[in-house]
């Protein structure tokens, strides 16, 4: 680990932090991205991804709960504290970030396997809260089209809370990347006369959820397998989209967990 103390505002690592602040896309053209708090930073910590620098202040430098975060780091930059309020994106900074390089980003799918598609939707906290529920529920990954929230813009990392490193993440994908997944889909309506919880539905499957005021564009819904209303007794006309996919996700895992198992190979030998 290399140890060094940067205390002016015109450093070019404090600079590019400030520019990648103001920008929320600034990491489809840098190539790196900033997680900032000591959550995201030990989740990255625990899966494994590396730490290219973590930033940390002065007040937290000494705190017990960040060693393990400065230790994995391949370069740790200390900053008075008041200079990390000036990088920071968090109304109460924690004194902690970390700048990682973009993962990979794929271009394709996984074939035959479940996942969540995001049609242009635009709240990075719905965004994000959908990519937890999807990691937490055992969906394997996302696709983002074209027209939605960055996937790794800071305010999706902060809501995601973790969830983008145990992920398979396509971002900004063309509509075209959905004919590769052989699954089908599956959309919500508030007009769908089949209930979530009254319909057989199929399992893998991918989940589509749409623009917030718009809802699914009428081209993919078309091509979907099914259409599924939630149950809402309580009368109101419509959930909030990040609502409903986790209560979605939380049924196809239900589903995914009373499948029955594969039958057993035939015994070997005479």
């Amino acid at each position: 680990m290399r140890h060094e103390r940067i205390t002016s505002r015109d450093n070019p690592l404090v600079a590019a932090l400030r520019r990648q602040r103001q920008e929320a896309l600034a990491y489809r053209r840098t190539g790196w991205i900033w997680v900032e708090g000591d959550h995201l930073c030990a989740a990255a910590v625990a899966r494994g991804v590396p730490l290219a620098q973590v930033v940390v202040s002065d007040t937290a430098f000494g705190r017990a709960d960040t060693a393990e975060v400065l230790a994995a780091a391949q370069r740790v930059v200390q900053v008075p504290d008041a200079l990390f309020v000036e990088i920071s994106g968090l109304p109460s900074p924690t004194g902690l970030g970390a700048v990682l390089a973009l993962p990979a980003q794929p271009t394709a799918v996984l074939p035959g396997r479940a996942a969540v598609v995001l049609d242009r939707l635009q709240d990075p906290g719905n965004v994000g809260s959908i990519l937890r529920s999807a990691a937490a529920l055992g969906v394997p990954q996302v696709i983002a089209l074209k027209g939605s929230a960055g996937m790794w813009t800071p305010k999706v990392l902060r809501a995601a809370m973790g969830a983008h490193f145990a992920l398979h993440l396509v971002d900004g994908a063309d509509a075209t990347v959905l004919d590769g997944l052989g699954v089908p889909l599956l959309v919500t309506s508030s007009h769908a006369a089949h209930r979530l919880d009254g319909g057989q539905w199929p399992w893998p499957a991918a989940w589509v959820f749409g623009h917030e005021g718009q809802g699914v564009d009428p081209g993919l819904e078309a091509r979907a397998a099914g259409r599924v209303g939630i149950p809402q007794p309580g009368g109101e006309e419509s959930l909030n989209v990040a609502a409903a996919a986790a209560i979605c996700l939380y049924a196809s895992s239900l589903r995914a967990t009373a499948a029955p198992p594969p039958p057993a190979p035939p015994p070997q030998g005479g």
